[in-house]
């Protein structure tokens, strides 16, 4: 989609559009830019109905205590096909053109949602890469072909010393041309909270170096790569595994040194935003992180433009105790027919076209 914007030296304002329209008779500089959306979606547990060996799925299965049948099952990917339907599109009608996605068993769950009737004809593609989590949920990418192109992708392991029985979701390297441009997508899901978060904090610590790992690799090859890190890191931003070891930060002006990420969801969650809520108290753990070259001024290529939670009405609980949380599949063991435990994030980028 192509947006009018008036541009000044510091910003653009895709959103005056219909200022750039009323005051299309006085003599102004006008421009057009490209707006592409990239988000992430933890999709809270999309299995298939089938009891997979040496899976621990059992709990959806038709057998199994949440009684996961095909009804439900096609429910669930109706309901996220909408979700993903929306996204963005109060900026671009064609949605996001890169989706990274959590908590999903395998790629045909994914490839099943691409062909629901409210995405069908965006042709999204998939790509996934068995992980060791013992519940059998992964992390993958879908995106829509005529806006990125695949070039290679790699699956990256966490382990932990001296904790050979661990296991947890692997972090998934994209990389491909974004409308000719190369761009680096590293989608995650780090380790729970499950224990509480102080106890299991080194876990997300771990988590944060090895994709630190990963970009700073990317970074070696090519000091002006342009990395989009993405997922649901269990952490807000302000905790330590972000800020310190992603050397993720809240102002574009406080990248110093170059490999720094700037994190765009840091005033949102200050401001009382959230991904998910839990005891009455909103986190942002799905976050969209990009590097330097993403935030520079000149728009002869792809930039950062914004960011954004996507919590519309019908993505919330709408009664009750839970009024205003995500409205999700289950939840104490009762199917609610919702979409997920999380809201999505997106970010979008736009580019002057000549």
């Amino acid at each position: 989609m192509l947006l009018v914007g008036r541009v000044n030296t510091l910003r653009i304002f895709v959103i005056a559009i219909l200022l750039s329209v009323a005051f299309a008779g006085h003599a102004q500089q006008k421009k057009e830019f490209k707006v592409v959306c990239i988000s992430f979606y933890n999709l809270e547990n999309l299995f298939d109905t089938l009891d997979t060996k040496g899976i621990n799925d059992f709990e959806f299965t038709p057998e199994g205590p949440n009684k996961w049948n095909t009804p439900k099952y096609f429910e669930k990917l109706d309901n996220l096909a909408r979700v993903i339907s929306e996204i963005g599109t109060d900026f671009t009608p064609h949605g996001p053109a890169v989706l990274g996605v959590a908590e999903i068993e395998n790629e045909t769950v994914l490839e099943d949602l691409a062909k629901r009737k409210a995405i069908a004809s965006r042709n999204y593609q998939v790509v996934h890469h068995y992980g060791p989590d013992a519940r059998g949920v992964d992390v993958a990418l879908m995106y829509q072909p005529e806006y990125f192109k695949v070039t290679n992708s790699k699956s990256y392991r966490l382990t932990i010393p001296g904790r050979d029985n661990f296991r947890t979701r692997d972090q998934l390297l994209v990389s491909g041309e974004l409308h000719g441009e190369m761009v680096h997508f590293i989608v995650t899901h780090w380790p729970s909270r499950r224990g509480g978060e102080s106890r299991s904090r080194p876990l997300r610590i771990a988590a944060a170096e090895l994709g630190r790992h990963i970009i700073d690799s990317l970074q070696a090859a090519d000091p002006n790569a342009k990395v989009i890190f993405m997922g649901d890191l269990n952490d807000n931003p302000d905790n330590v595994s972000v800020t310190k070891y992603m050397k993720a930060v809240p102002e574009i002006d406080k990248m110093k040194n170059g490999d720094e990420l700037y994190n765009p969801f840091y005033n949102l969650y200050k401001r009382g935003i959230g991904t998910l809520a839990w005891r009455d108290t909103w986190s942002l753990f799905d976050m969209i992180l990009v590097t330097k070259p993403l935030v520079e001024t000149d728009y002869s290529s792809y930039r950062f433009y914004r960011a954004n939670v996507f919590n519309k009405k019908f993505l919330q609980q709408p009664s009750g105790r839970f009024k205003g949380y995500p409205f999700r599949s289950y939840a104490g063991g009762q199917y609610l027919g919702g979409y997920s435990d999380h809201f999505p994030t997106y970010i979008l980028l736009v580019k002057e076209v000549e």
